[in-house]
């Protein structure tokens, strides 16, 4: 296996098969597991589909392939698939997110400073009254 590309194994290509497309027409599709392995190459690399290496075959196969197979529902029905495969997980893992909030969003006015309650002022006698 070449470091600076990425391929499917073939246990892993196995898992995938069943829940590729079989209704196609016209020309014969181009190697589903070369495609697959440019397309996931691309993805975790960041780069441009049209800097995809010439190893997985003509860069605008790997951008349709994949364009395509997203408005079919095909991605989605296949990490369905895998996600359920093994039944619910041992371990959950949280994701961290840092959310972006406006300074005012922070509390009330005057900042976040600690203020004494008001429990005893509420349990006090009136001083407006003679």
């Amino acid at each position: 296996m070449d470091r600076d590309h990425f391929w499917l194994s073939d246990r892993q290509f196995a898992r995938l098969e069943p829940h590729l497309p079989t209704d196609t027409r016209g020309k014969p599709r181009v190697d589903d597991r070369r495609v697959i392995s440019g397309i996931i190459h691309v993805l975790l690399s960041g780069c441009r589909w049209k800097d995809a290496p010439a190893v997985y075959g003509p860069r605008k196969t790997l951008y349709n392939r994949f364009r395509r197979w997203a408005a079919k529902g095909v991605w989605s029905n296949l990490f369905h698939a895998l996600a359920t495969a093994g039944g619910p997980p041992a371990e959950i893992l949280i994701d961290s997110s840092a959310v972006k909030a406006h300074r005012c969003a922070s509390g009330g006015k005057g900042g976040s400073a600690a203020r004494p309650s008001a429990a005893p002022v509420a349990d006090a006698r009136p001083k407006s009254t003679p």
